[in-house]
């Protein structure tokens, strides 16, 4: 009996004093979970896409707002100048006391704000003192709305940097997972991943050397996006052989002379909407929600697109959901 129960209380010790082990991920499971980051990677990576748009169009409007602000300016100088001139030459007719001052001043603008000279000059001179009063509004409203440009400015780069480390984030532990496994595990996903990727680049191949297409805006677009296929994704490329899913739908559609933004969720404004079940080839296919991918479709239920990090341009079957990604509407240039 003491025996026993001198085992036991061996057995409780040995368990108290060392953790169970963790069971090491499978291949599989690390396969998912790296396919599921740098997806989630793409979708930052569309969202820093429509932020850099937004930056730049804030920078155009920020360089021409202070452009016009500079002229209105120079009209209010003008402006002030006339008033001054008009100020001595009332004071030289009405006696003396300020007007020495104001007549020997280097600067007799200061004396706009005094209540008796605005009088005598708006008895006489009311349409110079109306258009000196434009100005001021106009400049002190043009810098209202340049700061307001500029704190706007700001935000979005700060949205930019916010999505670009995410990105990164994503791709680091995606990276941090590989490393997770036992060479020779990692050496058979990477085996794994490159026979899967060579097949879809083979059928993509195939499909696009069947595509004839005709002369429309469309197909011309979409021919460009085929000849792309292998090519490999990386964020923000346009080409020539790099690319990311908006900037291959971007660059196909400028050779058929349609101009888009380097951004999934504008380019969804653009043209007319399409149902599902009324697709042509050329059209533009979007997913997420927000809207973090687009494709383009081929016809006979195909579509190519730019997915993602690891990934090259490729034609896949279209269904209305790509991976965890709704489909959530398409439109036609």
């Amino acid at each position: 009996m003491m025996r026993a129960l001198l085992t036991l209380a061996i057995f409780l010790t040995s368990l108290i004093a060392s953790p169970m082990a963790v069971a090491a991920p499978s291949v599989a499971s690390v396969q998912r979970d790296v396919d599921r980051l740098r997806t989630l990677a793409a979708e930052k990576y569309e969202a820093a896409n429509e932020a850099n748009i937004r930056i730049k169009q804030l920078e155009r409007e920020s360089v021409t707002l202070i452009a016009k602000e500079a002229i209105l300016k120079e009209k209010l100088n003008a402006s002030s100048e006339i008033l001054a001139r008009i100020a001595i030459a009332n004071f030289q007719g009405h006696g003396f006391g300020k007007t020495i001052d104001l007549m020997f001043s280097a600067d007799p603008t200061q004396y706009l704000s005094d209540a008796s000279v605005l009088d005598i000059i708006t008895r006489g001179y009311s349409q110079e003192l109306q258009e000196f009063k434009r100005n001021k509004q106009k400049v002190e409203a043009s810098r209202y709305v340049v700061s307001d440009k500029t704190a706007l400015l700001k935000r979005e780069k700060l949205r930019l940097n916010k999505e670009v480390a995410s990105a990164k984030s994503a791709l680091a532990k995606a990276e941090k997972l590989l490393k997770s496994l036992k060479k020779e595990d990692r050496e058979k996903l990477a085996q794994q991943e490159a026979e899967r990727e060579n097949k879809i680049l083979s059928d993509s191949k195939r499909f696009a050397a069947n595509y004839a297409g005709d002369n429309s805006r469309g197909s011309i677009a979409l021919k460009y996006a085929l000849k792309q296929i292998g090519d490999i994704y990386v964020w923000a490329a346009a080409g020539p052989t790099r690319w990311d899913c908006s900037g291959l739908t971007m660059r196909a559609y400028q050779t058929a002379g349609v101009s888009l933004p380097h951004s999934s969720r504008i380019q969804v404004k653009y043209g007319k909407s399409i149902s599902y079940n009324s697709l042509k080839p050329g059209d533009l296919l979007f997913f997420g929600k927000p809207i973090s991918h687009v494709s383009m479709y081929m016809g006979g239920g195909k579509m190519v697109q730019a997915p993602r990090p690891g990934k090259r341009v490729e034609v896949v079957n279209l269904t209305k959901r790509f991976g965890s990604k709704p489909f959530v509407g398409a439109r036609r240039l």
